[in-house]
């Protein structure tokens, strides 16, 4: 039996999207947790056990991989990483973000770049194929 990964925290606003990529990482068959959040205040709460998150103890989902938007309302993707680099170690673990986007512009996966958090840059829509790059590159124990 293969290893799943422990959780995939999926961060957009869009309901459809985060369905349909719900739907291709069950089918991937790399984790039995799919959480989403629908921006990135929702993401810091869950990932710190904060707010509806709230739990007793010490114990934080670590999501091994996290797939996250740029633009959405409270709390966009920029200002997600912004907070999460700030984030205690033992909070954060060591998650595999990758910043999954409808935006073309070069400038904001150059801007990606600059964030040591983020460990790639995909656009939309999420795919099997990607999902598969994805854990070639960033699990290849899990495959």
């Amino acid at each position: 039996m293969k290893k799943k990964l422990n959780c995939v925290l999926l961060i957009d606003d869009d309901l459809g999207t985060n369905f349909i990529n719900q739907m291709l990482i069950k089918k991937a068959d790399i984790t039995e947790n799919v959480q989403t959040v629908l921006n990135g205040k929702e993401a810091i709460d869950f990932i710190t056990n904060k707010g509806k998150y709230e739990k007793a103890g010490n114990v934080f989902p670590k999501p091994m991989l996290t797939l996250l938007d740029i633009n959405m309302p409270v709390m966009d993707g920029w200002e997600f990483l912004e907070i999460y680099k700030n984030l205690e170690i033992h909070q954060k673990g060591e998650i595999i973000i990758v910043m999954l986007t409808t935006s073309l512009n070069p400038h904001d996966k150059k801007r990606a770049e600059n964030f040591s958090d983020v460990s790639g840059f995909k656009n939309k829509p999420l795919t099997l194929e990607i999902i598969k790059d994805i854990m070639q590159k960033h699990f290849p124990d899990y495959l």
